[in-house]
């Protein structure tokens, strides 16, 4: 635990995984309105695999539907909506994805003085308000029981991160290259926003904002968000919520990066509108992203006070849940971590029998890994510990 005071292409690595999920799944595209996906559409030239049509003929019947729900959303709660206030400053989750942030996001929301963004609200942002009560029951069997890449539990009132939302809502992602990965990597600059202008910063930072009162119409308890992006964009969420809270998550890197390349390979697979084509872009895409993200953390790091970011090694979190946990509440004064013990300790019960996914990692990638992240490795003390042969999930 930390607080601020203290502070060439491989057939194994480039392997597809094969898309585990029924054909009747939603994907994310189904939750935008008609607007999003039309552009989205139109931009990527709607070079669409022909196998991949009938998604892309429901998605479209999709969209009309979440155009018309957002605007009687609109018409019914907007008035509403505009005097919502948070009635706390919201906890953001960061790390790397596959650091152990979904983990740790599932151990805060034990706490009932929390509230999170639930998978449903990320799925339609635009119209959640209205239809939550009543859409996501009847469509709650549609979804997995368990995520593909890591077999976590899913389903609609699920914690998800709030990037997915982002995204519906039209707000440019990296998140969305997904779509149509035979282009690579798309938006990087929406990664960190620190090349975007002043208008597009504003957009983005409005966009979230209004989200976040949406969520609090509903329930207006303190908001425990976890997306991994938010890492790199610490300044812009400082200017929105100068007294927010920040828990910051590290993982070994060798095991961070295995598990991110399995991650996006996966994603890649269920959501994709067209061949899966090369894949091998998503090698240097991790190792952009993970340089381009701690860039902006160490840029940002200094503005936060001593109690509003805690430092915590994966590690550590698995050796020692409670204890962690503690320290986190202590440092941070998130209130007295007695009120949750019960409800975390039954929620490790649930788990205690999970098993990580386990990948191979050539001694090729795992050096370039220890130069490119060196910074990362020696800050938080993954230079002395012996680099693993078999990395997990």
């Amino acid at each position: 635990m930390r607080t601020r005071s203290q502070r060439p292409s491989n057939p194994q690595r480039d392997r597809i995984v094969k898309n585990p999920i029924p054909w009747y799944t939603p994907r994310f595209w189904h939750g935008m309105r008609a607007s999003t996906w039309l552009s989205h559409l139109a931009r990527n030239r709607f070079a669409v695999s022909p196998a991949k049509l009938p998604a892309v003929i429901s998605i479209t019947g999709f969209s009309v539907l979440n155009s018309i729900l957002a605007k009687i959303d609109q018409l019914a709660f907007s008035r509403q909506l505009a005097k919502v206030e948070l009635a706390e400053p919201p906890v953001f989750i960061l790390g790397h994805w596959r650091s152990g942030t979904t983990f740790l996001h599932e151990l805060l929301i034990r706490d009932s003085r929390f509230t999170f963004p639930n998978t449903y609200q990320c799925f339609v942002p635009h119209h959640f308000v209205l239809s939550e009560s009543w859409l996501s029951p009847l469509t709650t069997k549609l979804l997995p029981r368990r995520r593909p890449m890591d077999n976590m539990a899913a389903g609609w009132q699920r914690p998800q991160e709030d990037e997915f939302a982002l995204g519906n809502l039209g707000v440019p992602s990296p998140y969305l290259s997904m779509m149509f990965p035979q282009r690579g990597s798309v938006y990087p600059e929406y990664l960190d926003l620190q090349d975007l202008s002043n208008t597009q910063k504003q957009a983005w930072q409005q966009a979230i904002a209004n989200f976040f009162r949406r969520l609090a119409f509903r329930d207006n308890r303190r908001i425990v968000v976890k997306s991994p992006p938010h890492t790199a964009r610490i300044r812009a969420l400082l200017e929105m919520f100068p007294e927010a809270k920040f828990v910051h998550i590290v993982r070994d890197p060798y095991e961070v990066y295995a598990s991110t390349v399995n991650l996006w390979k996966s994603l890649n697979e269920v959501q994709r509108l067209q061949d899966i084509g090369d894949m091998s872009w998503i090698h240097e895409y991790v190792m952009n992203s993970f340089e381009r993200m701690y860039d902006a953390f160490q840029s940002d790091y200094e503005l936060l006070s001593d109690d509003q970011l805690v430092e915590v090694r994966y590690e550590d979190l698995v050796d020692d849940p409670m204890g962690q946990l503690q320290e986190i509440y202590s440092q941070l004064d998130l209130g007295d971590f007695a009120y949750a013990e019960t409800a975390v300790e039954g929620y490790l019960a649930d788990v205690k029998n999970y098993h990580k996914n386990k990948y191979h990692l050539d001694e090729t990638t795992r050096r370039e890994v220890r130069h490119r992240w060196a910074p990362y490795i020696e800050r938080y003390g993954y230079d002395k510990q012996p680099e693993p042969v078999a990395v997990g999930s």
